[in-house]
């Protein structure tokens, strides 16, 4: 009897631990749109950006549109410090990585995506481009963390750039719409 209670209670804990080690992610599901006053550092350049996110269990996808201002242009090529222009992107849930390639200035420039649920819902991104450029080999490092409001509304992304310009910190706020 004491073996049979032993035994029950063992199989009870493996199975807990087995379902606690199951890291969920948050659903980061919807349209999310900048809000820049809550952003830091702020990207004066910007006017408005949208971020669509698609999310299933195996997968997170976006798609991030930026309007930038007028005169925003002039002496930065297009990009201010809250993530550049338009992008998309793909990433595995399952911590696998992902490799895609991305149409850039020196040609095609291949892209790897690699993304970890954390205990608490969060997500980190990580996405990488190497390529020659004319000082020779370069590469681009962008850590991404991702979470959600208590409420579900409020998105916020905490990035990391290292480049061969050295490295950037920058906070994002979303809306979901």
């Amino acid at each position: 009897m004491k073996r049979n209670i032993l035994l029950a209670a063992a199989v009870m804990l493996f199975a807990m631990a087995i379902s606690a080690s199951a890291q969920k992610a948050s659903d980061f599901s919807g349209t999310w749109t900048l809000d820049t006053a809550k952003s830091k550092p702020a990207d004066a350049a910007v006017e408005s950006q949208t971020l669509v996110v698609t999310q299933t269990a195996a997968e997170l996808k976006y798609e991030r549109t930026t309007v930038r201002k007028a005169d925003a242009d002039q002496g930065r090529g297009g990009r201010g410090m809250m993530g550049g222009g338009n992008a998309t992107a793909s990433f595995s849930l399952d911590g696998k990585e992902t490799v895609t390639e991305q149409e850039g200035r020196m040609g095609k420039i291949p892209v790897t995506n690699k993304a970890a649920v954390a205990g608490d819902g969060s997500v980190k991104l990580s996405s990488t481009r190497t390529f020659n450029g004319p000082q020779g080999e370069m590469s681009f490092t962008v850590n991404e963390t991702w979470k959600l409001s208590a409420d579900g509304k409020t998105l916020t992304i905490e990035r990391e750039t290292n480049s061969p310009r050295g490295a950037s910190t920058s906070t994002s706020s979303y809306t979901k719409k």
